[in-house]
């Protein structure tokens, strides 16, 4: 742990936590706005594997493999999926910075709360893991096997708990921080 302590020390500049934090939310704002949806053009509104924070089954994937035509199927694997094999990365990086550079304001970056920088890692090894089985299963098709979704699924399950806590607990950590700062100022 004392290694990746020290790596978040070495990168822990507000400007540099800034220009990723920024960088990191680009990357997500064109997945929401380009390639999702020209992938559900396809769709005939069904949700996405990416969009589906409580998994899915083979019924769901078969509909939505054919929903999504041959061309919908292309677009998910060459435009969807190259842009979400960065997003994961940078999503893990900076979010982890972000949590420890307020940790750090606290004065709690070198206590176990600092374990709590692992969530968003977490989450960006879980991301690669769907998208590595969403190409699987995309490529695949017709022929899915229920272990390949629900292993695929799995993952969604992960990525999305995951991701879910991190907010939780960045959301408590600028409370405090929030009420620490108002507390200081009322003091002076």
């Amino acid at each position: 742990m004392k290694r990746f302590t020290d790596f978040i020390e070495r990168n822990l500049s507000g400007k540099k936590v800034l220009a990723l934090f920024v960088l990191t939310n680009i990357f997500y704002v064109f997945m929401l706005t380009v390639t999702i949806p020209q992938t559900m053009n396809f769709s005939n509104g069904m949700a996405l594997l990416d969009m589906m924070p409580t998994g899915y089954d083979l019924g769901y994937v078969s509909e939505l493999f054919s929903s999504l035509g041959e061309e919908g199927r292309n677009t998910y694997l060459t435009n969807q999926v190259p842009v979400d094999m960065l997003y994961p990365f940078l999503f893990g990086f900076s979010y982890s910075l972000l949590l420890a550079y307020f940790l750090k304001k606290l004065g709690k970056l070198k206590t176990p709360f600092t374990y709590l920088c692992l969530l968003p890692i977490i989450a960006g090894i879980a991301d690669y893991a769907e998208n590595f089985g969403i190409i699987n299963l995309l490529k695949s098709y017709p022929d899915l096997t229920e272990t390949a979704v629900k292993t695929t699924s799995a993952f969604s399950l992960v990525k999305s708990i995951s991701t879910s806590a991190f907010f939780i607990v960045l959301i408590l950590v600028l409370m405090v921080l929030g009420i620490k700062t108002i507390g200081r100022k009322k003091r002076i």
